[in-house]
């Protein structure tokens, strides 16, 4: 059991630069606990900090792992996703028969991550996970994390910010933020 972060309370940073990119490299760890007799593994992430995660992972699995990593992007509107068609940055034969780990930066009311599901359930797939840095744990859907970096109470008002990068002039640092 990990101890509960405390949340630095003059930046709202729940997570450092060092410790967000140790629960990346869990999370590689897990993925590749579940998935180890596969040859190849498709890591879905959705666009946007989804898909930066997807890198980040993709890097850490091909170090701790012989498995073939395909990484595809998954677009839709997450304002308006009943509205929004699900696109991927490849054609679903690319996935046919193969494992899949649909993945994304915050997990909240499940409502992306159950949309993006869509292209997924089209083909015939040997299995399909879900993995998040954050979950927040206020589930509207019936959509689980089966990897979660870290599982983080929240108020409904409050709001989880995930930064992967540091941007040009230093102002984001790369790090979980809780405002």
């Amino acid at each position: 059991m990990q101890p509960e972060q405390k949340p630095n309370k003059e930046t709202g940073q729940i997570l450092t630069a060092e410790q967000t990119k140790q629960k990346i490299r869990r999370l590689a760890f897990e993925i590749y606990e579940e998935n180890f007799e596969e040859k190849m593994l498709i890591l879905a992430g959705i666009e946007g900090m989804g898909m930066i995660l997807t890198k980040e992972l993709a890097e850490e699995l091909q170090q701790i792992s012989p498995l073939e990593i395909k990484q595809i992007c998954v677009r839709l509107d997450k304002l308006q996703p009943t509205q929004s068609e699900v696109i991927l940055d490849c054609e679903p034969s690319v996935f046919e028969n193969q494992s899949i780990v649909l993945i994304d930066d915050v997990l909240n009311t499940g409502r992306t991550l159950a949309y993006s599901l869509r292209p997924f359930l089209k083909v015939r797939i040997k299995a399909l996970h879900t993995a998040v840095l954050i979950d927040r744990g206020h589930h509207s859907f019936p959509i689980a994390a089966d990897f979660a970096g870290l599982r983080l109470s929240t108020t409904l008002q409050e709001r989880i910010e995930v930064i992967l990068y540091e941007d040009n002039d230093n102002v984001k640092k790369c790090g979980v933020y809780l405002h």
